[in-house]
């Protein structure tokens, strides 16, 4: 079957890795990772939790960054015009437990960690300061939703100049087909979308190297 996007080249090219890696988890705070609420009980963002995990398990003992977000408000004046519901029910007002992001990917001995108020993790953050004064090249994308907030961060990513890396399964939604939707989108334009396993090879291969 003939594809349009690839008639005309999207996606012919891979980004790849630089030299200098960091990972961003946007957004995996227990309001959408636990199931006490509304917004964390999708098993595809549980999934995503366990895989960066995983991955942040390899990343700190080879001294790669790793910055992580929460978003939050002190109230609806401070909101954007959000129209999903379960924001405007005080689970994510400054200091609710559901901000607190999820133990299984956050290391408060290692990590970075601020809280943003929009969709990207780079929207009037010290992200890029961040990244930086630790001479980051390559920006690994994961959290939650694939289809909001993580979308706007991989197009905040490459629009900074970032090569963008998405593991696939480090990325979740409320719903498998927006996941995919979007992935493949994503990858056919701005990042690319990579097995974790792949990932982890590379990012041992390139630091180890440059040691």
């Amino acid at each position: 079957m003939s594809d349009r996007f690839d008639d005309v080249g999207y996606g012919g090219r891979a980004v790849g890795f630089g030299a200098r890696p960091a990972v961003v988890t946007v957004d995996f705070q227990l309001g959408f990772t636990h199931p006490d609420y509304q917004s964390g009980r999708s098993p595809h963002i549980h999934r995503a939790v366990e895989n960066t995990a995983r991955l942040l398990k390899a990343a700190r003992p080879l001294g790669i960054p790793v910055i992580s977000c929460n978003v939050s408000w002190g109230s609806e004046r401070e909101m954007g015009y959000w129209k999903v519901d379960s924001l405007y029910q005080g689970d994510f007002w400054h200091g609710h437990p559901s901000t607190e992001l999820d133990p299984r990917i956050y290391d408060p001995h290692y990590d970075i960690r601020f809280t943003k108020s929009a969709p990207s993790i780079f929207f009037l953050t010290p992200l890029v300061n961040i990244l930086t004064k630790n001479g980051v090249d390559t920006v690994i994308v994961c959290g939650c939703t694939t289809s909001g907030c993580v979308r706007a961060s991989i197009i905040d990513s490459f629009s900074y100049g970032y090569r963008t890396i998405v593991p696939e399964e480090c990325v979740g939604d409320m719903e498998e087909g927006p996941h995919w939707d979007n992935l493949r989108d994503v990858g056919r334009r701005y990042a690319d979308v990579m097995k974790l396993d792949d990932v982890l090879r590379q990012i041992t291969l390139r630091v180890l190297s440059a040691a």
